[in-house]
């Protein structure tokens, strides 16, 4: 049976983390608190103890720590990715991909642990984007690499990303401004969305999807356009 995809964590919950205190916080009144055991002054007796509670990581140690642990789980997740795509066996590509996914979830809570110590870290906002890219939901990884980008303007792989994201739920107006930005700064990278474009033009030639054909006639004229003066000018210094 197919096992179905798990309910994704998108940015609005991520940027509602993102404004609770940090994990871990004691409550005043509590031990530690501006109150004794039970919450007032004065209530404990000589002789009692305080129990034993190993201090809270602050924040950035904990973003760290937990943005740590989110790397190595996207890694591994990137490892079954490739062992899926190389498997011949059916059984074999599908136990790889769960293998995958499940990793990819468990990357997803770690880094969305670590932006909630640390809510302006931009590498964890950029890697949530790239996994829930990954795992198809379009329209978080578009909230997420705006967060990325919001906060540093000049990542290039983000902008593609976020591009390849928009063409999938059809912003193509939004997807060709990335392109001219990544055309003007960072050539290589354009190309690759030109690639993606020249997908979903062939996609949405097979099936329109709910666009109109004069969208997607005019789309791909324009691609062809693009990809011409790619070509004329692929020998001039970028």
């Amino acid at each position: 049976m197919k096992r179905a995809l798990p309910i994704l964590l998108t940015s609005v919950a991520i940027a509602t983390l993102c404004g609770n205190p940090a994990l871990g916080q004691m409550m005043p009144g509590g031990p530690g608190g501006p109150g004794g055991m039970n919450g007032r002054p004065g209530m404990n007796t000589p002789g009692d103890e305080l129990p034993s509670t190993p201090a809270p990581d602050k924040p950035d140690a904990a973003a760290q720590k937990a943005f740590k642990a989110g790397m190595k789980s996207m890694a591994k997740a990137q490892e079954y990715a490739s062992a899926a795509a190389a498997a011949t066996n059916a059984d074999k590509k599908a136990k790889e991909l769960e293998k995958m996914q499940d990793a990819y979830d468990r990357a997803l809570d770690q880094f969305t642990e670590a932006l909630s110590n640390k809510g302006d870290m931009v590498e964890a906002w950029n890697n949530v984007g790239y996994i829930h890219l990954k795992l198809g939901a379009f329209a978080e990884a578009v909230d997420d690499y705006n967060h990325t980008l919001a906060l540093q303007p000049d990542l290039p792989a983000a902008t593609l990303h976020r591009a390849e994201a928009l063409l999938a739920v059809d912003r193509i107006d939004d997807a060709k401004s990335a392109y001219m930005d990544l055309f003007n700064h960072e050539r290589p990278l354009a190309d690759e969305l030109l690639a993606a474009m020249q997908q979903w033009i062939t996609d949405h030639r097979a099936n329109l999807n709910g666009m109109p054909q004069k969208d997607v006639d005019a789309f791909d004229k324009w691609v062809q356009e693009r990809e011409g003066i790619a070509k004329q000018t692929a020998s001039l210094p970028q």
